[in-house]
Formats: structure tokens, sequence, C-alpha cells
């Protein structure tokens, strides 16, 4: 059983490796991001009190997280391990997961991006509004603007992905969740990659620093 952990910063390609991960050893990753903003689609109670915390670029409060972690590390899918892409978002987070006493190994990789390249990468980003695939603007714009090219539904920015929500978001971040960084450090299992090259070269230094757990 092997953990992995993705830290960084919203815009870092945490989602993007995450998956490459998932792909290339067969573990599933649990984005609460995702599963989140599904709530908020289906206009769940959770995901209207969730709605409020993300359009201000906010967290969502610990225990609505903790419970979604809990219930879905739980399924058969994750007896061989898992990929937590999002969680934990702060040291509380870190020690109550620690207390669920999940079985195997554990496995924190940190990607650094700088401030102004997560800016930049987060105002281009575009969603579908119907099949939810992503786009950029600059990296990987669609065919026609404006216009999904697995669907043809409308693309939207979400409010999230907005300048000056970014910019509270990465504030967010720094003040709560960098200190994980120093919290998985202190227990020798924080890999670090710089996750500003291209995505290939990200996956293989992902993989290197995977290796060594496995």
């Amino acid at each position: 059983m092997l953990k992995i952990i993705l830290l960084g910063a919203p815009g870092a390609g945490k989602g993007t490796q995450g998956n490459l991960i998932s792909k290339k050893y067969g573990f599933p990753k649990i984005s609460t991001g995702d599963i989140l903003r599904e709530a908020v689609k289906n206009r769940t109670p959770l995901g209207m009190k969730a709605k409020e915390k993300m359009d201000k670029g906010e967290l969502v409060d610990d225990e609505i997280i903790l419970g979604i972690i809990k219930e879905r590390v739980s399924r058969e899918d994750c007896k061989k391990g898992f990929i937590l892409d999002g969680f934990p978002r702060n040291i509380k987070q870190a020690e109550e997961f620690e207390k669920l006493g999940i079985e195997g190994k554990e496995l924190a990789i940190l990607f650094e991006v700088k401030d102004e390249e997560i800016i930049r990468r987060l105002s281009s980003r575009r969603v579908c509004k119907n099949c939810g695939a992503i786009y950029n603007l600059v990296v990987s714009p669609p065919k026609k603007e404006g216009v999904c090219d697995k669907c043809g539904g409308e693309l939207i920015q979400r409010d999230d992905d907005r300048p000056e929500v970014i910019k509270r978001r990465l504030s967010v971040y720094k003040e709560q969740t960098e200190p994980l960084v120093k919290f998985y450090e202190n227990r020798g299992i924080l890999g670090k990659v710089n996750a500003e090259g291209e995505i290939e070269q990200i996956f293989n230094s992902v993989c290197d620093i995977i290796g060594q757990y496995l």
C-alpha cells in the first residue's frame, strides 16, 4: 500500500501529474476539488456550503473534507494504494488523516511553481460547461474560441480562476498549506519536483521519486 500525497499551490499541475501517476501505477486519484465541484453542480447541501467558500478562494471546512476522504479511501480500489490531490491542506487535516490508521507507506510530493506562473496558468484556464474538459488559452486552446472540441459545449471561466480570487487562493495556500511541507519533510517522506518544465519531464522526476518507495 502506497499513499501518495500531492502538494503544491493551485495550478501547480497536481491534477495532470496525478492522472499520469494513476495511469502508470494503477492507483486511483482522489481529488477533493472534483468531488466538491460535483456536489456544487448537483446543488447538494454540502455543495452549497462548499460553493460559498470556493467562490471566495477560501478552503472548505475540515470536517466536510475529512468525511469525504474517509469514505473514499475505504473503497476496494484503494487497497493497493491511492493518490490524494488537494488533501490534506493544513496540519490539522494531515494529523487527522494519520489518525485514520490506514496501513502502508506514505509519500508526499511537492510541485514547486512561482506565483506569477500560477496566476498566468489559472487565469488562462477554461472549462466546458457540459463535459468538464479543461483548456488553457495559452498552452492548449480549443480549435474554436469558446467552444469545447469534445462535445461542442460552452467554455467558461470558473469563479475561482479569476485573477483576484487566484491571488486570494495563493495567500490562503501560503498561510495554511505551506506548513505541510515542513510537516512531511520532518517525517523524511517529502520529494520535491520543479513543476515549470514540460509535462513529460516533470513526470519522469515524479516516477524517480515514487520508484524509491515501491
